[in-house]
């Protein structure tokens, strides 16, 4: 059975034509992609890596890793994200190799074969994020980065993530997220570990509506980035 929710893959498909539009809902992942792609480069030195990108929608990420130099697959189980993703190579001149694929399934099939593995903002949209976080860690190098960014379950989260986001701000379409599947970063940490990926780094994402800009930090309490290396 494919971990995923078919309701979630829809959700996405249904706005897939419009990834590549920086005033569109995606218009935060334009935004926080430069703060994602600096941090990863940081920690993981992208140039020459073999990179997975997983859940990789219209490819924002998959193609700024690809620009640092690295050698980059993107996964994604939406037929109509990855045929926008495809359709900007022809404009943007990457290369990035996209498959549909779960990350189980390329697990079973390609185990230990990246050097860096990025799951961002995934997690909170899968049945079992536990599963990808497995996955990720079958994926990865022994020594291998492994990144993972999501949301955290608390008051505050679903104040900011859902009501302001989604309702009063409207950066997003309504029902983008559910409080249910955000995950805290104990939860998140305790799967790592179990699977060799003991965390190297914790920070966290914030929104300034005033300046409209957002900035990494010390402040997990919203949205929030991890940084693991596979143990050896």
């Amino acid at each position: 059975m494919i971990n995923a929710d078919p309701s979630e893959l829809d959700k996405f498909s249904q706005l897939a034509h419009r990834w590549w539009d920086p005033t569109s809902e995606f218009k935060p992942l334009h935004e926080i992609n430069p703060l994602r792609l600096e941090w990863i480069d940081r920690l993981a030195a992208l140039p020459g890596k073999k990179v997975l990108d997983i859940g990789c929608g219209g490819g924002i990420l998959a193609e700024a890793m690809a620009g640092k130099g690295a050698d980059v697959t993107g996964i994604d189980l939406s037929d109509k994200a990855l045929g926008v993703a495809r359709l900007h190579l022809l404009e943007s001149g990457c290369k990035v190799d996209y498959r549909k694929t779960s990350a189980e399934e390329l697990a079973d099939a390609e185990a230990g074969t990246f050097d860096v593995v990025t799951c961002m903002e995934m997690l909170e949209h899968v049945p079992d994020p536990s599963s990808v976080v497995a996955a990720c860690a079958a994926l990865v190098k022994p020594g291998g980065h492994v990144f993972f960014s999501t949301i955290n379950r608390n008051p505050k989260a679903y104040l900011f993530a859902v009501i302001g986001a989604e309702y009063v701000l409207k950066m997003l379409p309504k029902g983008t997220h559910e409080y249910a599947k955000f995950i805290k970063p104990s939860d998140l940490s305790r799967w790592a570990v179990s699977v060799g990926l003991p965390p190297d780094e914790l920070i966290g994402m914030s929104y300034n509506p005033l300046t409209q800009r957002y900035s990494l930090g010390a402040d997990t309490s919203v949205n929030y980035l991890m940084h693991t290396v596979r143990v050896a």
